[in-house]
């Protein structure tokens, strides 16, 4: 992710829907302000946060579209999507997936249980085996705080400009919260 949570350059597109919105914003408040040390401002875009291009996309375009046409507009090459969901079934964020994958974007997703299309659709995947919602949101709400965290330590190391990549390679194994 280096490199497309603009560790050098690139970005990180976040999106969900409901509460999972709430976690996506979390998310980019945090590498764009601070989690908990001064470093410099991260690319981080929540896809849901301006409510003209919500809505107007939504009107104009349909709501499967409404994070879909924002990664074709705002993702290059080589740039994260990530998005949340408890449920891994919303129609939006699996649009949202082929259109990423269409414009070269890596797909990471934070989901409740498996099997579900977004887990089975993203790059890398976070999957949540949990019974309720709140349990899946309250363990997203981990992962992006240990996200923030890793890149904090990573950048108060480095202290330079250097290129990034926190990318798993590819062989890497998937991990399952349980």
């Amino acid at each position: 992710m280096g490199e497309a949570a603009g560790l050098d350059g690139g970005r990180l597109l976040v999106a969900g829907n409901g509460g999972s919105a709430a976690e996506a914003q979390h998310l980019t408040a945090e590498l764009v302000g601070r989690f908990e040390t001064e470093r410099r401002p991260l690319s981080a875009l929540v896809l849901h946060g301006d409510s003209s291009t919500v809505t107007a996309v939504c009107n104009d375009y349909g709501r499967d579209e409404v994070f879909a046409r924002q990664v074709q507009a705002h993702g290059r090459p080589g740039d994260v999507l990530l998005l949340l969901s408890t449920s891994g079934a919303s129609s939006n964020l699996l649009a949202a997936v082929e259109r990423a994958h269409a414009c070269g974007l890596q797909v990471w997703a934070l989901t409740g249980p498996a099997p579900n299309p977004l887990a089975g659709a993203a790059d890398r995947r976070i999957v949540v085996d949990a019974e309720s919602v709140s349990s899946v949101q309250e363990a997203h709400l981990v992962a992006v705080h240990a996200l923030c965290a890793a890149v904090e330590r990573y950048l108060a190391a480095e202290r330079s400009e250097h290129t990034v990549d926190l990318r798993l390679p590819d062989d890497a194994p998937l991990g399952v919260a349980q």
